[in-house]
């Protein structure tokens, strides 16, 4: 008995694109980076191993497609926090972002994909740094403003850093889960930076 092939989709020229980003990125979070490659992600879709390649010619495309994406998300989430509750807001939306997307995170700040061979992750990872510029400019204008913006970034990203990788022990946690805790952080550091610049 002849055994029936499983029916390939159609796709129009720019929903490929679309769907295989769609399914790369479910298969990304969910096997990680190491198993993540084009003919998974074509048949995550049902189209044919061959089709991924009209869009992206090699898995390091892909790869930098999706930390692209990723910045891209990352950014308009903080500035929506921004909008409705500053900066403490927005550092929390980084967090949030890193611990709803773990492995998109890693993707976006690790070195599987140099952003020097790719324009779109180079350019949407620089955009979400100058969203930390614009919110401090109000405070800080000039070159303070931008050392500040990367001691917030250093800051928040750090903070995703450890409570990802499960370094901050449970004594730090005293009972409270990450939202809380991250709050505390940002909390505490606000105070602390206010505490400094009052005058003796």
């Amino acid at each position: 008995m002849a055994t029936s092939r499983p029916r390939q989709r159609a796709y129009h020229h720019g929903d490929l694109q679309a769907a295989l980003l769609r399914a790369a990125g479910r298969m990304l979070e969910k096997r990680g980076l190491a198993r993540l490659s084009l003919r998974q992600a074509a048949g995550g879709i049902g189209v044919s191993h061959n089709a991924p390649y009209r869009h992206f010619p090699d898995r390091d495309s892909l790869l930098a497609a999706l930390a692209a994406q990723g910045f891209a998300a990352l950014g308009s989430a903080m500035q929506e926090a921004a909008a409705s509750g500053g900066l403490r807001a927005m550092g929390a939306a980084y967090v949030r972002f890193a611990l709803r997307r773990p492995q998109r995170f890693r993707l976006m700040f690790g070195s599987a994909v140099p952003s020097a061979r790719h324009a779109a992750l180079r350019e949407n990872a620089t955009r979400v740094f100058e969203r930390l510029v614009q919110a401090l400019a109000p405070q800080l204008p000039g070159p303070a403003g931008r050392d500040a913006s990367l001691a917030a970034w250093a800051l928040v990203h750090g903070l995703s850093q450890l409570l990802l990788d499960e370094r901050i022990a449970a004594a730090a946690l005293r009972g409270r889960d990450r939202d809380t805790l991250v709050s505390a952080v940002l909390e505490s550091i606000r105070f602390a930076a206010a505490k400094a610049q009052t005058p003796p």
